[in-house]
């Protein structure tokens, strides 16, 4: 069924993606120019508009500080066994990087100290998990939306992958087998620029604990806890989804569960 509502959800990803070309198309020249900064503010602003006008982009609500829930269950994997992960934890994720590939102008690559400088946004939601809880946070991190027009999508992007740091048994692949790889998860572009759609590296006002996802794990806020993938170490621009595990999107779109679970 994920499938289908990727399907149904087409024509609107393809009037995105012309709203999108207008705004990037000219990227490689404005990167020359003093100017880049305001015309990136302004490729963003048009982006931003030409979904609304499409779908509108209603927020998820947000809550006080005093609303914080006592207790944030850590759900899925909680302490990657991943030898590299391990390493890079060990040394507080100096080393790490965050790469951004695939259909992009400019592949980029950023350590956690550099995320942390770039302009960032907080808010306080609520996740709801298929495991039947609910509760509070405050996240802060930096708009996905950023990341990608800074590296500029090319005109095919449909897409984004999550590749994280946990390893998993029972990966799918096409033909019915499975192996082991890591977690993976996907969203499409207008999700991806949602205004709360960020990759969070902090939580109540402290970098992210192990069990949340650390050093980076994403905000969907309105979809349910599955789609929030953690550990995240790569992002990657794609047309289509049938390369990623067994070609639904995401590890538990492939057991199953649907793509789109907006809330």
């Amino acid at each position: 069924m994920g499938i289908l509502i990727i399907s149904r959800r087409r024509f609107v990803l393809d009037s995105v993606m012309s709203w999108a070309a207008l705004a990037l198309g000219g990227c490689d020249r404005l990167s020359e120019s003093r100017s880049f900064r305001s015309n990136l503010a302004a490729a963003e602003l048009l982006t931003l508009r030409g979904q609304r006008l499409l779908i509108g982009q209603s927020l998820a609500r947000e809550y006080s500080p005093r609303e914080l829930s006592r207790e944030f269950p850590a759900n899925g994997t909680i302490a990657p066994p991943d030898e590299d992960y391990q390493t890079l934890a060990a040394d507080g994720f100096r080393a790490w990087r965050l790469v951004v590939d695939g259909l992009v102008d400019r592949p980029a690559s950023y350590t956690l100290a550099e995320l942390r400088r770039l302009p960032s946004r907080t808010q306080i939601t609520r996740t709801d998990c298929v495991e039947g809880w609910s509760a509070i946070a405050q996240w802060t991190g930096v708009p996905l939306r950023l990341l990608l027009l800074s590296s500029g999508l090319k005109p095919k992007s449909r897409y984004i992958v999550f590749h994280c740091a946990d390893t998993l048994e029972g990966i799918p692949v096409k033909g019915g087998d499975e192996r082991q790889g890591r977690y993976y998860e996907s969203i499409d572009l207008i999700d991806a620029f949602h205004p709360q759609t960020i990759l969070a590296h902090s939580m109540n006002g402290k970098p992210l604990a192990i069990a949340h996802g650390a050093p980076l794990r994403l905000r969907l806020e309105r979809q349910l806890g599955y789609k929030q993938a953690k550990y995240v170490m790569r992002i990657e621009v794609t047309e289509r989804l049938d390369h990623v595990g067994g070609g639904q999107g995401g590890f538990w779109e492939d057991r199953g569960y649907e793509w789109y679970a907006g809330i």
